[in-house]
């Protein structure tokens, strides 16, 4: 199919898809959108970059456009159409795309997620909307708030359905489903399809459509893959050489933990790299100004954790690194997917230290590709920085001394340290101590009331003593002795 108006779309949907440079469709926009006109409830997998959001969004528009009222009243615009979304960037760029596809249709759409003020949110959904786009935490928080009710919700969209069960928000998608109203029409999309997947989808979709334009977990065709042996107490410094050597201009680099995320754009910063990062801990405003400057060029390496792994739409992205190898290979079909989008060619450069070679495996098993291994001079993995400046007659340290983080037996990377464990000295005794012994009467274990019971004879300034009294004498109890 060479055009959109194939699709069977309305003039006023192909003169949007016109202002937005679309000429022709993508495969999963030819396979589903004729389908979703139909009614059909639909299973979309296709890779990443492809489209599969025009492929939801526009037969969604057309199918609610004789809803379209310029009223100002709330009551004429309520919720039709429901699009959940597992990260706060994609949520956004759904939106996005939802609001310029529907440019000449007036339909109403706004974005609900975390991290952000309530108040703004809550102000737009009083106002009306037909089709909310949403994060499901944010969204059963305004549903607590009676600012949301789903009586005449028509669609249902599911986006990155792999990723909300990777990111544990099934629960949060059953309650919102147990919302909705049981005659509905359900659009399930993602990049992977899982076993798991497939079993959610069984739970609500009423005989679905599958629709695969790819094999599963398959990468583009357009990306290249390379891997770099290297010690991974080195691969900070290989990054920041290759980033200077080869003038990446930008990269998105992909950690394995916020901390990591932190950690390794401060050290770049320091290297001279310029470099922010993007995770879970940040604030949206945060989130929002670090993706802002790496898309304008005022930092050249954005790292980011997985959570950046879906949603991030950067145009033309040339390299994306693993400085981490991910713990589950379709993560690596994730995080490489931002770049070769829409058949721009693009490059994946994983670093890869010796304890990450069953990862790298699995992920080749996975893809079903060989990933060539490089290695850079001077890098190699049985490479230390310690043994290449003593090769020269140099050593970045005094001698006998740990590295820091070394000192105790692991690093500060959490990986056993080279240095050998050495015996602890002999613990010195401890001098006895010059405090006064403590009062019996706090020790003594407890006597009956029957057994006169009496306080030792303590030393008072000097030899002198003076006979104990009985304990109850103390609180008054006992009579005076005649």
């Amino acid at each position: 199919m060479s055009s959109f108006a194939e699709l069977g779309l309305s003039p006023e949907l192909l003169k949007a898809v016109e202002d937005q440079g679309y000429t022709e469709p993508s495969p999963i926009q030819v396979k589903a959108i004729p389908l979703v006109l139909q009614g059909r409830d639909l299973m979309g997998a296709a890779q990443t970059g492809t489209g599969k959001t025009a492929g939801f969004t526009l037969p969604i528009l057309q199918r609610l456009a004789h809803y379209a009222s310029n009223s100002a009243s709330p009551a004429r615009h309520p919720v039709r159409a429901l699009i959940l979304t597992p990260t706060r960037e994609l949520a956004v760029q759904v939106e996005e795309s939802v609001r310029a596809y529907s440019k000449y249709v007036p339909l109403r759409v706004t974005v609900v997620y975390g991290g952000v003020p309530m108040d703004p949110q809550t102000q737009a959904l009083r106002r009306g909307v037909e089709i909310l786009v949403a994060t499901p935490g944010r969204l059963l928080d305004h549903v607590q708030q009676k600012m949301l009710h789903f009586p005449q919700v028509e669609f249902f969209v599911l986006d990155e359905a792999d990723r909300m069960l990777d990111m544990g928000f099934m629960p949060d998608v059953k309650r919102i489903i147990a919302l909705l109203p049981k005659k509905r029409q359900n659009l399930l999309f993602s990049a992977t399809f899982s076993e798991e997947i497939k079993k959610l989808a069984d739970s609500f979709l009423q005989d679905p459509v599958l629709v695969e334009v790819a094999r599963r977990n398959s990468v583009a065709e357009s990306i290249t893959h390379l891997a770099l042996p290297v010690a991974r107490e080195r691969k900070r410094e290989l990054l920041a050489y290759l980033a200077r050597e080869r003038d990446w201009k930008q990269v998105l680099v992909f950690c394995a933990t916020r901390l990591g995320a932190n950690r390794l754009a401060y050290q770049l910063n320091h290297d001279g790299v310029q470099a922010t990062a993007i995770h879970g801990d940040k604030s949206q405003p945060e989130r929002q100004l670090a993706l802002e400057e790496f898309k304008s060029g005022k930092v050249r390496v954005l790292v980011a954790t997985d959570v950046a792994a879906r949603g991030l739409d950067i145009e033309d992205l040339p390299l994306v690194v693993n400085f981490d190898l991910p713990n589950s290979p379709e993560d690596y079909v994730h995080r490489i997917g931002r770049t070769g989008r829409a058949g721009a060619t693009g490059e994946a450069i994983s670093l890869v230290s010796p304890d990450e070679h069953e990862r790298l495996e699995a992920i080749e098993k996975m893809i079903k590709l060989t990933i060539p291994r490089e290695s850079v001079a001077g890098f190699e993995a049985g490479t230390s920085a310690t043994s290449t400046s003593a090769a020269s007659g140099m050593s970045d340290r005094p001698r006998g001394r740990a590295p820091r983080g070394e000192e105790r037996g692991r690093g500060r990377e959490g990986r056993e340290s080279a240095t050998p464990h050495l015996p602890r000295a002999p613990a010195r005794p401890r001098p006895a101590s010059s405090r006064p012994p403590a009062d019996p009467i706090f020790s003594a274990p407890y006597v009956s009331s029957s057994v006169p019971t009496t306080r030792p004879q303590v030393a008072a300034h000097g030899s002198s003593t003076r006979t104990a009294r009985p304990i109850a004498a103390l609180l008054g109890g006992v009579p005076k002795q005649k």
